[in-house]
């Protein structure tokens, strides 16, 4: 008994244990993993037999109900065999036939995604942001959702403003510019108006868990209004995070207005001691992002010059959505451009 028990209480037992349960859920991840890209694989096939089949025997739409039926009624248990599942079985398979990028990051994904994506994103280049994004970030289907009504696959082609070439080495460089957004929507804030830095900074700890999904992927929060000293004095980074993929701490700085050099200057400064006094021997210096209502690429482009360590500059992005009470005495979009294109002709 009392071996037994030395045994339970010693290092060795401990690691032991700790291996073994990372290895069952490494594998069981695993297996689902192959599983899905088993199932993606098979809903491909039938997709491709209905639609070759169609054109080759000319039918119409209702050899889809009757294959649903006769399908469902051999395999009663069997979930995904509805009319509609079988349409989308069909079009995933017209739309990405000849896009062979598409077609391996279909199966990245569970079905109920790719549906998401296939139904609400039309451009190819789009779709293959969602489909990529949501496989490397571990998106669930709501945040996929969310990510598509923000528009994130425009707002990633906004040109991002950062140092981190000069100050990191290549690989480090390329890694920091994919986590860095050129602009940042705070939606799930209900964030309506200009805000001040400390009542965003509060929202922003409130829902640090979906901030943290709208930061991407590997991000871990430490702490807000973080302590750092230097020679008897104080000093705040309003909020720090690690990033598991970076292997780095990142600063982040809110500014409630238009940015300014001497933010630029101030992240400069607490970088310097995050890296002295914070990071670990093993850990990539520590990069700092400075989100601001609005910027001038010029002005942060010649802020960033005399910066040492890795800073980048974003924008975050207001609401879009009106107040329910204010929709009903607002024009369509579809009226604005009518108004506008009989405007335009009368001059």
């Amino acid at each position: 008994m009392r071996q037994k028990k030395e045994i339970i209480l010693s290092g060795a037992y401990v690691a032991l244990l700790s291996d073994i349960k990372k290895r069952l859920i490494s594998a069981r991840i695993k297996t689902a993993r192959s599983v899905n890209k088993e199932l993606i694989h098979l809903y491909w096939e039938i997709g491709k037999s209905i639609a070759e089949k169609q054109a080759q025997n000319n039918w119409g739409d209702g050899v889809v109900e009757k294959l649903s039926a006769d399908l469902r009624k051999e395999f009663h248990n069997t979930f995904g065999l509805s009319v509609q599942n079988l349409w989308y079985m069909r079009k995933i398979y017209l739309e990405y036939k000849d896009k062979p990028i598409l077609q391996q990051l279909v199966g990245e994904l569970p079905w109920g995604h790719n549906i998401l994506i296939l139904s609400n994103v039309k451009d190819t280049k789009a779709r293959e942001y969602y489909l990529r994004a949501s496989a490397e970030m571990g998106w669930s289907r709501n945040v996929l959702l969310n990510q598509i009504k923000a528009d994130a696959y425009r707002l990633s082609l906004k040109k991002k403003q950062h140092n981190f070439e000069k100050a990191l080495p290549v690989h480090l460089a390329e890694q920091a510019d994919e986590s860095l957004k050129s602009v940042y929507n705070l939606d799930f804030l209900g964030v309506t108006k200009p805000i001040l830095e400390r009542d965003l900074e509060k929202r922003i700890v409130e829902k640090i868990k979906h901030f943290i999904l709208e930061l991407g992927s590997g991000f871990s929060f430490i702490g807000n209004q973080y302590r750092l000293e230097l020679d008897g004095n104080e000093y705040f980074i309003d909020l720090l995070f690690f990033n598991r993929k970076l292997k780095c701490l990142v600063a982040i700085e809110l500014k409630a207005g238009d940015f300014k050099p001497e933010y630029a200057g101030k992240m400069d400064f607490y970088l310097h001691l995050l890296n002295d006094k914070i990071r670990f021997k093993d850990e990539n210096p520590s990069i700092g992002i400075i989100l601001c209502a609005q910027k001038k690429n010029i002005v942060v482009e010649y802020a960033l010059r005399s910066t040492r360590n890795p800073v980048g500059v974003a924008e975050y992005k207001l609401t879009r959505k009106l107040p329910v009470g204010l929709k009903k005495y607002l024009p369509s979009e579809k009226d604005l451009i009518a108004q506008v294109s009989e405007e335009m002709k009368e001059k």
